[in-house]
């Protein structure tokens, strides 16, 4: 049985691994929030890993307000690179693995083509700046990964998904930019992947560490998702798609972040959902939680 330490438990991802630890006694789990323990604090993290002795460190906590980022420059370098930076120490201290949850943001570099592990980073933002240095300080380890999404969305939490079925039901019309190309991951998809590769490492039969790449399956715009949800709520909402220059935000966006998944497909022998099948299933879940 693993220990396995999950910061920042009560958002997307960490709220998904905790619905599916429901049905997982395998594991002890440590759930852990910046009230539990506050990662940018290296006596707390210490004295928590001597108590607990955790094997996995799962760190889905972030700054993860891209726009705020923008000015709030040191306190999303505090958490999304600092934070990973002790956390990093730490595990490496108490022989255990650091999975770290990071960002397709970190590329932005012109590609046309699903992007690689191996392809060059070039973030174009301060979230995607630090995300990117806190990656770089968990893959100073060799055994640590850095598990890299993209548009994260869940029945949990606040997400685009649950934005277009609340503005829908209001307008009559919503514009939607139709020039970022990537994929949608539903959180519960990459909870499940996190817990496999856990218990992959766990069990000796795979040694993975690095960085991998995770989303659902197929491409999309953001007006094209937006419109999947509208079809399968049938939300009688129009659409109109407008380019990215004509809704200007502080911090800029990737125009093109579709990953390629091949390395954890075959590491990990999986086959991945497309990203409608997801929707749907996210939003049965939505479903009940309204219902």
């Amino acid at each position: 049985m693993a220990t396995i330490l999950v910061t920042g438990s009560k958002g997307q991802l960490g709220s998904e691994l905790q619905f599916l630890s429901k049905t997982n006694s395998k594991h002890n789990w440590l759930w852990t929030d910046v009230a539990e323990l506050d990662i940018t604090n290296a006596a707390a993290i210490s004295a928590f890993f001597d108590k607990n002795q955790p094997d996995f460190v799962i760190n889905t906590a972030a700054f993860t307000a891209v726009d705020k980022a923008e000015s709030n420059v040191e306190l999303c370098h505090k958490i999304n690179v600092i934070g990973p930076e002790l956390l990093t120490v730490a595990a490496n201290k108490h022989n255990a693995v650091l999975i770290q949850i990071s960002s397709d943001y970190v590329y932005d570099n012109g590609l046309d083509r699903p992007i690689l592990e191996s392809d060059p980073t070039k973030p174009k933002s301060v979230y995607a700046e630090t995300k990117l240095g806190g990656d770089l300080a968990v893959l100073k380890h060799s055994k640590n990964i850095v598990l890299r999404t993209s548009w994260v969305y869940s029945s949990f939490g606040h997400n685009f998904v649950k934005t277009m079925i609340l503005l829908g039901s209001e307008r009559d019309l919503l514009t939607i930019v139709d020039d970022q190309i990537g994929t949608p991951t539903y959180a519960r998809d990459l909870a499940k992947i996190i817990i496999d590769m856990v218990e992959k490492m766990e069990s000796g039969s795979n040694e993975l560490s690095g960085i991998y790449h995770f989303s659902n399956e197929g491409v999309c715009s953001w007006f094209d998702f937006a419109k999947a949800i509208f079809e399968e709520e049938k939300i009688n909402c129009k659409i109109k798609p407008i380019p990215t220059i004509d809704y200007p935000l502080p911090a800029r966006r990737p125009s093109y972040s579709v990953l390629n998944k091949g390395k954890i497909r075959t590491e990990l022998g999986i086959e991945i959902p497309h990203w409608r099948d997801a929707l749907r299933a996210c939003l049965v879940e939505i479903r009940k939680s309204v219902g």
